[in-house]
């Protein structure tokens, strides 16, 4: 019986799909990477950062589990944003009190804490469940080049 392409490429992918999944007793291997945020655009790192924390980069992923790596993330103060959101892009938080509503630019927060532009953006990239606040715990940003995460054996990671 000769084969006929759809069954070349249902036996093409039977070779491709080798990996297989973790079972929920087996741990992945976590490793720790380092991000220089100096002139990298917001939205950009942000992706990767979010990639990295949940796993998908990744070839035994797994949507339910916490296989993804730690991210330690330095120079935030220094992080670039384009266009005119500088003045524009505002950051919301409410109290749920009556004038409870604190508003704050992002030129302002970069001057207060840095670290919250890039911890806001990558945190709205994430689940929103326990898994997701699991996920941030892994996320580590500094505002400037010093950090207490030597003895971790960082790998740099270009973006």
């Amino acid at each position: 019986m000769p084969k006929t392409k759809q069954t070349k490429t249902i036996e093409k992918e039977k070779e491709v799909s080798k990996a297989k999944p973790l079972t929920k007793n087996q741990k992945p291997e976590k490793k720790w990477f380092l991000i220089d945020a100096r002139s990298k655009v917001i939205g950009r790192l942000s992706t990767r950062i979010a990639t990295v924390l949940l796993g998908k980069n990744k070839v035994e992923f797994i949507p339910y589990m916490d296989s993804g790596d730690y991210v330690v993330v330095i120079n935030a103060a220094k992080v670039a944003s384009t266009g005119r959101k500088e003045d524009k892009k505002m950051y919301y938080r409410y109290s749920g009190y009556p004038g409870g509503l604190k508003i704050r630019d992002l030129k302002t927060l970069r001057v207060e804490k840095p670290e919250e532009i890039i911890l806001h953006s990558v945190r709205g990239m994430l689940p929103k469940t326990r898994l997701g606040k699991q996920i941030i715990k892994k996320l580590y940003v500094y505002s400037g080049d010093k950090h207490p995460h030597q003895a971790q054996k960082l790998e740099e990671m270009k973006i």
